[in-house]
């Protein structure tokens, strides 16, 4: 198995915990108690607790697009996403794994994900590959979101 299949199996084998909880999620709280994961605009752990899990594909943007615009078009995608399945968008994310093909997007997605969060980042990891699917595709982002239960 490639590192990106590891990556993506860790991922889904770590979050089968959310799926046997049902209770209301009153908030999320999120766990960032020093500089570097507020530098790197993300949390080292959030808490929720019962509430609606959504697993969110991988997401990528056109190939046509140069990173910045990949990356801002994949948060509206997932924001999209989100709210179609019954959340209220971004700030529902708990974790996302973000795969980029060059290691030096990595302070750029940073910078954007400090723009497009603000605070309580969701949990994080940031892993550079070989390649992609599509030609073209620079970054991709999967994760997950907890919305409240109904």
């Amino acid at each position: 198995m490639s590192a990106t299949t590891w990556s993506r199996f860790g991922v889904l084998a770590a979050g089968t915990v959310w799926v046997a909880s049902t209770a209301v999620v009153q908030a999320k709280e999120c766990y960032s108690p020093d500089a570097r994961s507020k530098e790197r605009a993300f949390s080292r752990a959030v808490i929720t607790q019962g509430g609606k899990t959504i697993w969110l594909a991988g997401q990528t943007a056109a190939a046509n697009l140069d990173f910045e615009g990949q990356t801002r078009a994949i948060f509206a995608s997932l924001d999209k996403t989100i709210k179609g399945a019954g959340g209220t968008g971004l700030k529902d994310m708990v974790t996302m794994t973000v795969f980029i093909n060059d290691v030096r997007y990595g302070d750029q997605f940073v910078k954007i994900r400090q723009e497009v969060f603000k605070e309580c980042f969701p949990g994080s990891a940031l892993i550079t590959v070989t390649g992609f699917a599509r030609p073209g595709v620079l970054v991709e982002v999967q994760g997950i979101a907890v919305v409240e239960g109904k």
